[in-house]
């Protein structure tokens, strides 16, 4: 299984002297989510090979989980995929990564945000008369066999420092939405995994941050961002980092920061670093890159996860950098179902398919 799922490379790249990015967008489709959804749809397709019913996937996206998804468990014998995704609310490359996809894929666009797709995923495994007709299972980060593979580029990534690291601190600066990356990192570290301390890069969807420097835990609506895979505003993980850390805030930002970025200090960013190092930021990367220079010093060396390809993403780059060139992306052959923020539109939507 891991032999299959993992079958490119998590490369380490120098930024500047202090400051590497763990790029995780070798994959098929070009997301750090390929390593968990991969892992998870062979697993999958073996546990479930001898049942007589099929199993229904449903995951909510922000962005890269769904394309991740749909592309690891296209054509998976035994498996259905149900993909939520907020409408216009994601990029057109995104959105073409899904909705190309057909046999045992489906795309439904959904009239709200993330957090309201993923109550919908949320709802239907509370639902009695929905598990009595379909067996179901999660790819979203809420399943653990998302985090488990997902803990091993963070060793392959102090594998490939441990040579520079010359007694510095090894600080991860990982991209934060729905908290499940750095719920990884923060397992792996748990397991032994000599990595000093982590931050939490957020955007204006900064509930994690407000706990972390209030010590109040507050849902609040997400909104929409440039860095849109990180527009949680209910992180499903953070029950997973409040366990790990004994419900003690204080032990909480002993070992994790955080940070709150605007969308027009990533759009500074994305442009001071290609200006300086000629390297291209995506949106999330460069959110994460801001957010580790807040606590960096010469006794740090520093690493920024590189969770999606920047051409994911051209149309803000562009923005500060119009010389950013992809192609174009025909949406015109593409499937997708729609429905309202609606549990009871979604309930027979799924009886019936």
């Amino acid at each position: 299984v891991i032999a299959e799922a993992i079958s490119f490379p998590t490369p380490v790249v120098p930024i500047t002297d202090h400051i590497h990015a763990l790029e995780l967008f070798h994959g098929p489709t070009e997301a750090f989510k390929d390593v968990g959804a991969r892992f998870m749809s062979r697993c999958l397709s073996r546990f479930y090979s001898d049942n007589e019913q099929d199993v229904t996937i449903l995951v909510a996206t922000s962005g890269d989980t769904g394309s991740a998804v749909a592309n690891g468990f296209y054509d998976v014998p035994g498996v259905e995929v149900k993909i939520l995704f907020p409408k216009g609310k994601i990029s057109p490359y995104q959105e073409y990564q899904m909705t190309s996809m057909d046999k045992n894929i489906e795309s439904i666009e959904v009239e709200g945000f993330f957090d309201d797709c993923q109550h919908l995923v949320k709802q239907a495994f509370q639902d009695e008369e929905i598990n009595a007709h379909l067996t179901l299972s999660s790819a979203n980060s809420i399943n653990i066999a998302r985090l488990l593979p997902q803990m091993l580029y963070y060793f392959f990534a102090y594998k490939q420092l441990k040579s520079k690291l010359n007694g510095r601190k090894l600080i991860f600066s990982v991209p934060s939405g729905n908290l499940g990356n750095i719920t990884a990192g923060l397992i792996g570290q748990k397991m032994g995994l000599p990595i000093d301390h982590f931050v939490a890069a957020m955007n204006a969807n900064d509930t994690f941050y407000q706990y972390w420097k209030t010590g109040e835990y507050l849902q609040k609506p997400s909104v929409a961002t440039y860095s849109n895979a990180m527009d949680v505003g209910n992180p499903s993980n953070f029950e997973r980092i409040e366990t790990l850390y004994h419900y003690d805030v204080d032990e909480v930002r002993k070992h994790i920061s955080s940070s709150s970025i605007s969308d027009e200090a990533t759009l500074a960013e994305i442009d001071r670093c290609y200006r300086e190092t000629a390297y291209v930021l995506d949106p999330h990367a460069a959110v994460g890159q801001l957010a580790i220079q807040e606590i960096m010093d010469d006794n740090c060396l520093g690493v920024v996860l590189g969770t999606a390809s920047p051409r994911k993403f051209a149309k803000v780059i562009q923005k500060v950098l119009p010389e950013f060139s992809v192609g174009a992306v025909d949406l015109s052959g593409c499937k997708k179902s729609g429905i309202k923020n609606s549990f009871e539109e979604f309930k027979k939507f799924l009886l019936k398919s």
